[in-house]
Order: C-alpha cells, then sequence, then structure tokens
C-alpha cells in the first residue's frame, strides 16, 4: 500500500505537504504510511484516494491484505485460517444477495429492461424534455418541503425570472436554487466525478445559497429535530463522524449494490444524519439522483402531493426507527420505475 500512495502522489507531482494540506492529515502521519511506518485509518484512506484520485476499494484492499498478513504472519496456520474466513465472506455476501424480497427484486428487473428499452431511445432525447422534466423535479421536490409555488409559477420563476405574488422570496430562492443544483449535478455526471464530501457540500451550497448562505455548504453545529418525526438526529458533534462512516459505506458498496438500492441507501443514510441546519431533504435526493445518473438512469422524481409524502415519510420512518429498510427500497424503486416509464412514454414515436 505504501508504494501505491506513494506512486500516485509523484504522479500527481504533488509534495508530501500537499497530500496533508489537501486531506487534513498531519504531514509526518502522510509520510509515516509512505514508509509503511503506520497504517492510516478507513477514514484517512477515504481522503487519501480522493486526494490522490486512487479508487478507495484498490486501497481498502491493499490495506485489507496488510492487516491479514500482519496478524497471520508466518503462522502455518495463516491458510488454514483465510480459507475459513473466505467461506464464511461468500455465505455473508450469499445472505445479502438474497435478503431482498421477491416483490423488490421483480421492481429491479422491470427497471433494468426499461432502462434498456430507454436507451435505444435515446436517440431521440433532447434538451426541451430534459429541462421539462427537471421543472417538475424542482416542483415536486420543493413541494415535499412545503413550497406553495404551482408547478406554473415555478416555470415562471425559473425560466421566466417572474416574481409570483403572495409568494416568499424563500418560495422564490428554493425554485431556483434546486433548478441550479440539478445543473451542478448533471455536470458532475458529465465530468464523470465521484460523490464525495466536496460534491456533497456543493450540492448543499446550492440549495441554501441566498436562503442561509452562513450555512451553505457546512455540516451543522447545532442540534436539529426532524417535524412530525420520532427519528432525533445525532448530536452535532457526531455529525463528521458519521459523515466520514457515510463515505466509507458509499465507497464500499458501490460497485456491488445494485444501483437503485445504492441510491436509496444513501438517500436515506443522508437524511436519516441530517448533517445540515437545513435542506436536507432535497440534498439527499439530488444524492440519490445522481447516483441514478451516474448508473444510467433517470432522475427519480418523488410526488409532493399529500399522500405519496406521507408513504415518502413513513418508509423513512421505518429504516429510522422500525430498522425496516424493504419499504423505503421498494418506495425508492417505484419512484424510479414510474420515472422511466412517463419517460418512455414521451420519447415514444
Amino acid at each position: 500500500m505504501k508504494t501505491l500512495l506513494k506512486n500516485a502522489r509523484l504522479k500527481k507531482g504533488l509534495l508530501v505537504k500537499d497530500v496533508a494540506i489537501s486531506s487534513k492529515i498531519d504531514q509526518a502521519l502522510v509520510s509515516k504510511f509512505e514508509h509503511g511506518a503506520r497504517k492510516p485509518t478507513k477514514e484517512q484512506l477515504l481522503k487519501l484516494s480522493q486526494v490522490l484520485d486512487l479508487e478507495y476499494n484498490t486501497l481498502i484492499v491493499a490495506w485489507l491484505k496488510e492487516k491479514f498478513l500482519y496478524e497471520i504472519g508466518d503462522s502455518r496456520l495463516g491458510l488454514d485460517a483465510l480459507k475459513l474466513a473466505e467461506e464464511e465472506l461468500r455465505y455473508k455476501i450469499s445472505t445479502i444477495k438474497k435478503s431482498i424480497s421477491k416483490s423488490l427484486q421483480s421492481i429491479l428487473e422491470e427497471i433494468d429492461q426499461l432502462q434498456l428499452e430507454l436507451n435505444s431511445l435515446r436517440s431521440l432525447d433532447s434538451y426541451k424534455v430534459a429541462q421539462a422534466l427537471d421543472l417538475e423535479y424542482t416542483f415536486e421536490s420543493n413541494r415535499i418541503e412545503g413550497n406553495t409555488l404551482t408547478l406554473r409559477e415555478t416555470d415562471l420563476v425559473i425560466n421566466e425570472g417572474l416574481t409570483v405574488s403572495g409568494k416568499s422570496m424563500r418560495e422564490h430562492l428554493e425554485a431556483i436554487n434546486h433548478t441550479e443544483a440539478i445543473g451542478y449535478v448533471k455536470e458532475l455526471v458529465k465530468k464523470k466525478m465521484s460523490l464525495n464530501e466536496n460534491t456533497l457540500l456543493g450540492i448543499h451550497q446550492l440549495i441554501l445559497r441566498s436562503i442561509h448562505p452562513e450555512d451553505a455548504g457546512k455540516y451543522r453545529n447545532v442540534q436539529v429535530m426532524i417535524q412530525g418525526s420520532v427519528h432525533l438526529p445525532p448530536q452535532p458533534y457526531l455529525v463528521r463522524k458519521q459523515m466520514e462512516d457515510f463515505f466509507i459505506w458509499y465507497e464500499s458498496k458501490k460497485e456491488s449494490l445494485h444501483p437503485v438500492l445504492l441510491a436509496a441507501e444513501m438517500h436515506e443514510r443522508l437524511v436519516t444524519i441530517h448533517p445540515f441546519i437545513d435542506g436536507n431533504g432535497r440534498t439527499s435526493r439530488l444524492v440519490m439522483n445522481l447516483i441514478l445518473l451516474q448508473h444510467g438512469y433517470v432522475i427519480a422524481n418523488i410526488k409532493g402531493d399529500y399522500n405519496t409524502r406521507m408513504q415518502y415519510y413513513k418508509a423513512l420512518e421505518g429504516v429510522q426507527v422500525g430498522k425496516n429498510k424493504e419499504p423505503f427500497l421498494a418506495f425508492t424503486a417505484k419512484a424510479e420505475r414510474d420515472s422511466l416509464k412517463r419517460y418512455l412514454k414521451i420519447l415514444s414515436p
């Protein structure tokens, strides 16, 4: 692993000091990592992977290999122990794959079939169609959070630059900001940029810009409550650690989980941590859709009408309080399926 780190640093033309500053890891520690004198933590590995443009999974595999070898040493029993560990790991992985219900698996298969159909029609896609669907997404996502602009009013604010009488300045800004955040997410997809702390904070900065400028793109330092929910988000001093775990979990699962399940999980995990003073719901849904777009799916537009909103909140609370993920995973999968069907209906000749 030390060779991986050093070669990546040299390839980017960075000094140890540069890596330390960008990763916020002590310079002496970075040097020790490169010389094999110290082993980084998982949190430090994540930061190093981002600074050095290394795949986190590549680093974690090298890290785990060295941990195994350190523990086993040159013991003759080491290979026997590794064989047993491999058997147990394979069993655990197979159990995880079987953990989703047949009904959810059926929805995922339907989604993948719809995606194939959509791919054959991509040449018929147009900027106008995408713009109209993005407008609907902004309207619905803001409506979930209590914004009272109608779809037509949202269009007038975003595309005509008009001010709607009787609506607050915040509601106008929410429409404008969310539209710009969608544009930022699509730019991330176009540039093949990964989801990491910087991109997450960039999304949130756009969501709260000019609304709470002092809190935009920053983790909260006060306790918050979720109105109407019995779930209590973590204390502010726990937020940064939980966010580090959030990104570590993402890196460890992004190659193995079905993209729709991955997107749903990241959505739920982020909104459960509630790392921001405001804008958590919109940001979480944008993160979900960033992952979906990265994998060639379409934006999953969760509706903001009362019945759908109540289903959404109930499914979220089922995970947060009841520790039952299936309803939320199914809810998200159905939203993606419905969005794919709508897209296909628009593009079909």
